[in-house]
């Protein structure tokens, strides 16, 4: 009887040691895969406009997969993609001379102005995201269009089905940031 319990409590701490060993393995793989480079720079930016650096994060991986050098067909650069004419309308109302909008530091300077500029118009952050991918005037339509709005105020449904897979990513990839890193 004796000799049966210990096979057993050995078979359980080998399955428990085989079961942890595949939940670590799990847990470096996801970092492989969700990376954090410019990690000091992206909670610096993100903490100066009062946004979870989770979330800067997030967006960061959706818009460019963390890549610097990323211009998209609509010409929106580096990390967080914006266009050259959001770029000089932030300037522009921020008080800012223009830099060089491929910078990292001046990316993420502005993707986070222009993020917390949206959430400070669109309350709703799945609203606000949407804004930063379709462009905040389209979503002001929306928002007047009761077939996507039901309060003038909330999405309830994004008609554009990159702005609706894109919000949803960014929501996605926030908390794993969150998760993996212990981000805010």
């Amino acid at each position: 009887m004796r000799q049966r319990t210990r096979r057993r409590l050995r078979r359980f701490l080998a399955l428990l040691l085989v079961l942890l060993l595949c939940a670590g393995c799990g847990f470096f793989a996801l970092r492989r895969l969700f990376v954090l480079p410019y990690r000091d720079a992206v909670e610096r930016e993100a903490a100066r406009f009062s946004l979870p650096s989770s979330l800067v994060a997030g967006l960061i991986l959706a818009e460019s997969h963390f890549d610097k050098d990323a211009v998209s067909h609509a010409g929106a650069v580096g990390l967080m993609q914006l266009t050259p004419d959001t770029y000089h309308w932030l300037c522009f109302k921020l008080g800012h001379e223009e830099g060089d909008l491929s910078d990292v530091d001046t990316n993420l300077y502005y993707g986070c102005a222009n993020l917390a500029l949206l959430l400070s118009e669109f309350s709703d952050l799945p609203t606000a995201l949407a804004a930063y991918n379709a462009g905040p005037a389209r979503v002001r339509d929306w928002l007047a269009d009761t077939r996507y709005s039901k309060d003038g105020h909330t999405l309830s449904h994004v008609p554009y089905p990159e702005t609706r897979t894109h919000t949803r990513r960014v929501m996605l990839y926030s908390q794993i940031y969150r998760l993996l890193y212990g981000l805010s």
